[in-house]
């Protein structure tokens, strides 16, 4: 079972993506219906709130607060949790993902999964970072917790 790091660029992206088929749109269906196992930090999850209210991205997915906020909270529920010491070894390319290496150095057993070429290109020594493309390929999980679960679509 593959234990994911799940960067917020590909949350973003499948919550816009209009093809459910699209790889970011299975990464987070997986995610909101406990398909995967991911690991989720306070530094990550306030990212992933503060981009998704920013003003532009709410007026293309036309959510309102408390929608991304029931989003985020059932991401939280399915979610490993995890508060990382920062890494004091390594620094990312780009300072502000300075969470996800202390992730990463965390969870060495973690793939960081994101949209983010810099990232891709300089990962942090020791770490597996791959794109969106590549999920399905490394494997998700079946659901285990045999429970009727609400899996996330993309409007159409």
């Amino acid at each position: 079972m593959q234990l994911w790091i799940i960067d917020t660029n590909i949350v973003v992206s499948g919550l816009l993506s209009k093809d459910k088929k699209s790889p970011t749109a299975q990464v987070l269906n997986d995610m909101l219906s406990a398909q995967m196992i991911f690991v989720l930090s306070p530094a990550l999850l306030a990212e992933y709130r503060a981009v998704l209210l920013r003003p532009a991205l709410t007026e293309r997915h036309g959510l309102s607060e408390p929608e991304i906020d029931q989003i985020l909270i059932e991401l939280t529920a399915n979610a490993k949790w995890s508060e990382p010491d920062s890494d004091a070894i390594h620094t990312p390319p780009d300072g502000g993902d300075a969470h996800l290496w202390a992730l990463l150095a965390c969870h060495p057993e973690a793939v960081l999964l994101t949209g983010d070429r810099l990232l891709v290109e300089n990962p942090r020594p020791g770490s597996r970072i791959t794109m969106p493309s590549d999920y399905k390929k490394l494997g998700s999980i079946p659901n285990l917790l045999n429970q009727d679960t609400q899996v996330y679509r993309p409007a159409e």
